[in-house]
C-alpha cells in the first residue's frame, strides 16, 4: 500500500498558510477521488483513495508540524507499511513559488517536519514532493513568513503546484519514483515539454 504524508499544523489559523501546503495536497488528492481525510488514527487525519485500482492511504499528521515522525512512526508501525512507499509532501524555501521538486533522499534541509520524520524512521532515504513557497524578502522572519498564507498573487500557482503535486502522486502509483522525478523534475512548472 502506498501511503502518502502532506505536512501542516492543525487548527483553522493555520489553514492556507505556506506551512500547510502538504495539507492542501491531500485534501485536493482526496477532493479529486471522491473521499475525505476525516478518520483519526495515529495522532493524524486519514483517509483512503483508490488510484489504478490500489489501494492510497492519506495522512495528516495532527501533532503539528515539529512532531511530525510521531504520527508516521505510529502509522508504519500500526500498518507494517514500507517507508519505500511513501511520499511526503511539504513546503519548501528553496523553491520558488510555482515549482515542485521531487526528492527520494537528502537532509531535512532547515524543515523541522522532515527532521522528525527522519529522526523517527532512522534514515534521510524516502520520497519527497516539495512544493515551493520562496524564501520571503530580508528582514522577514522565517517563522512568521511560513504561517503566512500566500498572497493573492500567488494564488493561480499555488493551485497549479497543487495539482501538479497530485498528479506527480497518481502518476507515481504505477511508475517508480525515479520515473516520476523526472517526469516531474524535468521543467520548471513541473510538466514536460510537449
Amino acid at each position: 500500500m502506498k501511503w502518502i504524508v502532506g505536512l501542516g499544523n492543525p487548527g483553522a489559523e493555520y489553514a492556507n498558510t505556506r506551512h500547510n501546503v502538504g495539507f492542501m495536497v491531500i485534501d485536493e488528492l482526496a477532493r479529486k477521488h471522491g473521499s475525505d481525510v476525516s478518520g483519526n488514527k495515529c495522532k493524524a487525519r486519514t483517509g483512503e483513495v483508490r488510484i489504478l485500482g490500489e489501494k492510497i492511504a492519506l495522512i495528516k499528521p495532527m501533532t503539528y508540524m515539529n512532531l511530525s515522525g510521531e504520527s508516521v512512526r505510529a502509522f508504519m508501525d500500526y500498518y507494517k507499511v514500507k517507508l519505500e512507499d511513501l511520499i511526503v509532501v511539504y513546503d519548501d524555501l528553496d523553491t520558488e513559488v510555482g515549482r515542485i521538486r521531487l526528492r527520494y533522499q537528502g537532509s531535512a534541509g532547515g524543515h523541522n517536519g522532515i527532521k522528525s520524520i527522519i529522526q523517527h524512521t532512522g534514515t534521510q532515504t524516502f520520497n519527497r514532493i516539495r512544493i515551493g513557497i520562496s524564501r520571503p524578502k530580508p528582514g522577514i522572519v522565517i517563522s512568521d513568513y511560513v504561517l503566512s498564507p500566500f498572497a493573492k498573487a500567488e494564488q493561480t500557482d499555488v493551485r497549479r503546484m497543487v495539482e501538479e503535486a497530485c498528479e506527480a502522486i497518481e502518476y507515481a502509483v504505477s511508475h517508480t519514483f525515479e520515473q516520476t522525478m523526472a517526469k516531474f523534475n524535468s521543467t520548471a512548472t513541473g510538466k514536460e515539454q510537449a
